[in-house]
């Protein structure tokens, strides 16, 4: 059982309140626009970290994280990249390989619109975490945490840190 914590669009921004639920995660995915590294590198000091570049990311941030990260926890198959779409409107860099090798869980950012909804045609649970940061339009800072046991996600729960 692996307790994940889920984050995206954080532009530069690291608080407490984020930190407090890095600790209680065994494992942190970041689905983009970190913006500084001193938000990656804060949590890796607590936790693993699995994460892509955003478009807001700089060189430095695409040399140490991928466009695409795909992996398996326990046994699902996941894919983060930050600008993934979602079903019915995937992005056109994605679609095609979503609808060759889907995933059984794919994670972007980018929106700043909290969605999780599952893919019929994909058979894929998608997730976008919305924004944790504090720029962008969204009015509501939040995240997603959820936990992977074996093949199975659940326990799945939105975490709302509070107004930008």
């Amino acid at each position: 059982m692996t307790k994940i914590l889920l984050l995206s669009d954080t532009h530069s921004h690291i608080d407490d309140t984020i930190l407090k639920y890095v600790a209680q995660a065994d494992e942190v995915w970041h689905a983009g626009d970190i913006g500084d590294l001193v938000v990656t590198d804060t949590i890796k000091k607590l936790k693993p970290l699995r994460a892509v570049y955003g478009n807001i990311d700089d060189a430095q941030a695409r040399l140490e994280f991928p466009l695409n990260n795909r992996f398996s926890c326990e046994n699902v198959s996941v894919w983060i990249t930050h600008i993934g779409g979602y079903p019915g409107k995937y992005n056109q860099n994605v679609r095609e390989e979503l609808a060759l090798n889907p995933p059984k869980l794919f994670i972007c950012g980018h929106s700043h619109i909290l969605k999780v909804m599952f893919d019929k045609k994909n058979n894929l649970l998608h997730m976008n975490p919305g924004a944790a940061g504090k720029s962008g339009f969204h009015k509501v800072r939040t995240m997603l945490r959820f936990v992977i046991d074996d093949d199975k996600i659940k326990d799945l729960e939105i975490i709302e840190i509070g107004a930008k």
